[in-house]
C-alpha cells in the first residue's frame, strides 16, 4: 500500500511529538481536579494556568483574558451568544460575513429566531469583505461584528485591523474566528485590534477536542455553559487537563517556529501551484491576487468534478470545500460568494500544507492529480487507460455518489410528475398515476406486459458484482408486479476516457449471468458516454391482467411481510469509505445481487393484496406509497425490523447516504413517531436501499403460510408490522 500524502492541514493537523510528550505526565501521573487545593489539584491547576501563559503568549494578551473551551465552534458559539444576549438591551443588529464557517453562520441562523436581526456582507471576487460595504452596515442598533481572520477553504486573510477600526468607530464589538490563522500567520489581538477572538488546537498541532476565547477585558458575555465557577466562572466544567496541556505545548512551539513555518508553507504552496500551471493551464487559483494563508491553495478544474476526482485518487489528502462538507457535492458558499463560475466551482480542490510536508509529496500529488484530470477531462490518455488492469479497478472511486444517489430527490421527481399529463389510452393498466416502479399494458384479455427501468452508479467496487446487482435490482420491479420476465435491454453510462472497454465488458458479463439465473436474454440495449460508470435494464415481463400486484390495495387486518434486511445503503457507503470487514462486504454484495425470484414464485401461489420492493426510496418511502391513496394506515413494528448486522453501528458514527437523508425528509410528514425513536432509527428506515427485498401485503392466516413457505426456502423473510384502518393513512412507527 502507498504511504498516504496528507494534503488536508487546514481540515486539522497532527499532535506533534513534542505536544504528545507534554501530554503524557497528565494520563496518569497528574491527575488531580484543577478546583481541589490538596497537592493533587495545585499541580494540574498549575499546568492550566501555564498552558494559558503560553496561549497568551501567542495571542499577545494578558492570561486573564483567554478562557479554554471545547474547541473553535464553542468558542465562536459563546462569543456570538455571550455577547448578543448580554447585551440585547444595547441592541438587537449584528454583522457577519457571507463566507463565515458554519460554526459562525449556523448562530447567526439561530439568533434570526430570537428577534436578532442579521446583516451577511457580500465579499468581493477574491473573497475579501471590502471595508465599505461594513461601513455601510451599521445601524444604530448594531452591537456586534464578526469576521473570520482567515477563510478555511480559500484561505484570504480579511483586512481586519480595518473593519476593528470602524467597528469601533460606531461604538461595536468586533469578534474574529481565528481558527485558521492563530498558529500559521501572527495574530496579535492588539494589532488586529479585535474584542474577541475563537482558537482551535487541532488547526495548530494540538490535540482536537480543545480550543480557547480571547475576551478583552472589560468584554461582558453571558455564559453558554452554567455550572460551578471554573475558568473564572466563565465556563462551567472540569478542565480538560490533557488537553489543555497540549494545546499550551502546541502555542509555545507554534510561537517559536512562527516565521520558519510561514516560510515553508508558502515555498510549498508557490511550489504547488507553479507544478499545476505548468501541466494544466486551464486551471483557476481561488482568491490569488488576495493575501492569502501561506499554506492554502484553492484549485479549479473546469470540467471536472471534485468528488469524483478525490474519489479516484485514494493516496493524497485533500478536500472539496471545507472539510467539514466533505460529503456533500453542493458548491460551497465560499465559492458561490466570491461568484467562481460554476464550471469552476464544482471541481475545486482545496490543498493544504503543513510542516510535514515534503517537495517531493508536493510532486507525487500534482503527478497524480494531473493524470486523473486528464482522464477525466479526456486529454490523449488512451494508451495509459488500456493498461489498467480489472483488478485494479475499484468502481466506487469512479463517482461521487452510490446507487440512487444518481437519481433526482424523490420530492423533486414527484413534483415533475405530478405536472405530466396522464395517459388517457384504456389499454394502460398502470400508468404514471401511481407510484409503482414499472407500467403495465394490456395486450390481450388474459395477457399484459410488463416494463420497467432502473440504472444507478456503482455500489461496490467490482465490475463484475456492480453488473450483477444493477441486473437484480431492474428484474426486481417485475417480480414486484406478480409478473415472470421475459428479456430486458441494456442501459450504460460509461466513462471510455477513463476506464478501458474491458470494464464494461465485465459489468455486462456480471449481468448477463443474473439474466441467465431468471431464465431470460439480454437483447442489446443503448450506451452513452459519462462522466461516471452507470448501468442498468430495461426489462419487459408478461402477467395475467387479473394477477397483478400493485403497491395499493393492502386491506385492513393485513400483515406486513419483508423479505430481505435493510442498511445496504449505509453499509455500501462504509465500503467505499474501506472501513467494513471482508466478511461483510461479501455478505452486502451476494445479498444485493440475490434475485428476487424464488419470492415472488412462491408469493405467486397466494392471495397477495399488495407488493412492491425496497430500492433506493428505502422501506419508509416505499411503504410510504403503500399507503397512498389508501383510507388506511400502517404500524410498524421496529424491533421485528431485520437490519445488516453494523449498520447501525455506521449510522451512529455520521456514515449517512445523502440519498437516505433525502428519504427521511420526504416522509417524514407522513410518519407518526414514537417519542423514543432516535434518528438514528429514523435514518434506519429511510435508508436508501439497492436490489432490496419485496415489501408484501396479505391476510394474517394466509401470510403465516406463506412465511413458512419463504423461511424452507431459506428466504430472510420477517412480519414487520399490519395494516389498520384505525391509523389514519401514514405510518406508524
Amino acid at each position: 500500500m502507498n504511504k498516504l500524502i496528507y494534503l488536508d492541514y487546514n481540515a486539522t493537523t497532527p499532535i506533534i511529538k513534542e505536544v504528545a510528550e507534554a501530554m503524557k505526565p497528565y494520563l496518569d501521573i497528574y491527575f488531580g481536579n484543577p478546583s481541589s487545593s490538596h497537592r493533587y489539584g495545585v499541580q494540574t491547576k498549575m499546568a492550566v494556568e501555564e498552558s494559558r501563559k503560553q496561549l497568551a503568549a501567542l495571542m499577545h494578551c494578558d492570561a486573564e483574558e483567554v478562557v479554554f473551551t471545547s474547541g473553535g465552534s464553542e468558542s465562536n458559539n459563546y462569543a456570538i451568544k455571550g455577547f448578543a444576549f448580554a447585551n440585547k438591551h444595547k441592541g438587537n443588529h449584528i454583522i457577519t460575513s457571507s463566507i463565515e464557517h458554519p460554526a459562525v453562520l449556523e448562530v447567526c441562523r439561530y439568533l434570526e429566531t430570537k428577534g436578532f436581526d442579521i446583516t451577511y456582507l457580500p465579499v468581493d471576487s477574491e473573497g475579501r469583505v471590502e471595508v465599505m460595504s461594513l461601513e455601510q452596515a451599521f445601524k444604530p442598533t448594531t452591537i456586534l461584528v464578526s469576521i473570520m481572520h482567515a477563510n478555511n477553504e480559500v484561505g484570504v486573510i480579511q483586512p481586519i485591523a480595518e473593519l476593528a477600526k470602524i467597528t469601533h468607530k460606531h461604538n461595536a464589538i468586533f469578534h474574529c474566528d481565528g481558527a485558521q490563522s492563530v498558529g500559521k500567520i501572527s495574530t496579535d489581538v492588539n494589532e488586529l485590534d479585535v474584542d474577541l477572538m475563537s482558537i482551535a488546537a487541532h488547526k495548530f498541532y494540538g490535540p482536537k477536542g480543545i480550543g480557547a476565547l480571547y475576551i478583552r477585558n472589560g468584554i461582558k458575555l453571558e455564559k453558554l455553559i452554567h455550572g460551578a465557577d471554573h475558568e473564572r466562572n466563565l465556563r462551567a466544567g472540569t478542565e480538560n487537563i490533557l488537553e489543555i496541556a497540549g494545546m499550551g505545548k502546541a502555542a509555545e512551539i507554534a510561537l517559536y517556529d512562527l516565521e520558519k513555518n510561514k516560510k515553508h508553507y508558502t515555498h510549498l504552496r508557490n511550489y504547488l501551484e507553479e507544478k499545476f500551471r505548468s501541466e494544466l493551464s486551464y486551471i483557476r487559483i481561488n482568491g490569488e491576487n488576495a493575501d492569502r494563508l501561506p499554506n492554502t491553495s484553492s484549485i479549479s478544474i473546469p470540467k471536472v468534478e471534485a468528488n469524483t476526482l478525490l474519489d479516484a485518487i485514494s493516496d493524497v489528502a485533500a478536500s472539496a470545500g471545507a472539510a467539514c462538507h466533505t460529503d456533500s457535492i453542493d458548491v460551497s458558499a465560499v465559492l458561490e460568494a466570491m461568484a467562481v463560475p460554476l464550471e469552476y466551482a464544482m471541481g475545486t480542490i482545496r490543498f493544504s500544507v503543513g510542516v510535514y510536508t515534503t517537495e517531493e509529496e508536493v510532486d507525487k500529488a500534482v503527478e497524480l492529480f494531473v493524470e486523473k484530470i486528464k482522464e477525466l477531462r479526456g486529454d490523449d490518455i488512451e494508451e495509459e487507460k488500456e493498461q489498467l488492469a480489472i483488478e485494479e479497478v475499484k468502481l466506487t472511486q469512479f463517482t461521487h455518489g452510490l446507487g440512487c444517489a444518481c437519481k433526482l430527490r424523490p420530492q423533486d421527481l414527484e413534483l415533475v410528475l405530478q405536472k405530466l399529463p396522464k395517459p388517457n389510452d384504456a389499454k394502460v393498466l398502470v400508468g404514471t398515476d401511481t407510484s409503482d416502479d414499472a407500467s403495465v399494458y394490456l395486450l390481450r384479455d388474459d395477457l399484459a406486459l410488463v416494463q420497467t427501468l432502473d440504472f444507478f452508479t456503482p455500489i461496490v467496487d467490482s465490475p463484475y458484482h456492480f453488473g450483477a446487482i444493477a441486473a437484480a435490482n431492474a428484474l426486481s420491479d417485475v417480480y414486484a408486479m406478480g409478473a415472470q420476465p421475459i428479456f430486458a435491454l441494456n442501459i450504460v453510462g460509461f466513462p471510455d476516457k477513463r476506464l478501458p472497454l474491458s470494464v464494461l465488458e465485465e459489468i455486462l458479463r456480471g449481468a448477463q449471468d443474473k439474466a441467465s439465473e431468471a431464465g431470460i436474454s439480454i437483447l442489446g440495449g443503448h450506451t452513452v458516454e459519462d462522466t461516471e460508470p452507470k448501468y442498468g435494464m430495461v426489462v419487459s415481463g408478461l402477467v395475467h391482467p387479473e394477477k397483478i400486484l400493485r403497491n395499493i390495495g393492502a386491506k385492513d387486518g393485513d400483515i406486513l411481510i419483508l423479505t430481505k434486511p435493510i442498511g445496504t445503503g449505509i453499509i455500501s457507503t462504509a465500503v467505499k469509505r474501506g472501513i467494513v470487514e471482508d466478511s461483510l462486504r461479501d455478505y452486502i454484495t451476494n445479498l444485493m445481487a440475490t434475485l428476487n425470484k424464488n419470492s415472488a414464485d412462491i408469493m405467486i401461489d397466494f392471495d397477495v393484496h399488495a407488493c412492491t420492493d425496497v430500492t433506493g426510496f428505502g422501506l419508509l418511502g416505499h411503504l410510504r406509497e403503500m399507503v397512498l391513496n389508501t383510507s388506511m394506515g400502517v404500524e410498524l413494528d421496529f424491533e421485528s425490523i431485520p437490519f445488516i448486522p453494523k449498520a447501525r453501528d455506521f449510522a451512529i458514527a455520521g456514515i449517512i447516504p445523502g440519498g437516505t437523508k433525502n428519504n427521511l425528509d420526504w416522509v417524514s410528514k407522513d410518519i407518526l413517531w414514537k417519542d423514543s425513536r432516535s434518528d438514528i432509527d429514523k435514518y434506519l428506515l429511510a435508508d436508501a436501499q439497492t436490489s432490496g427485498g419485496l415489501l408484501i401485503a396479505i391476510d394474517k392466516n394466509e401470510g403465516q403460510e406463506l412465511l413458512a413457505k419463504l423461511r424452507n426456502q431459506k428466504i430472510e423473510a420477517f412480519i414487520i408490522g399490519k395494516f389498520s384502518k384505525d391509523i389514519p393513512a401514514k405510518i406508524k412507527v
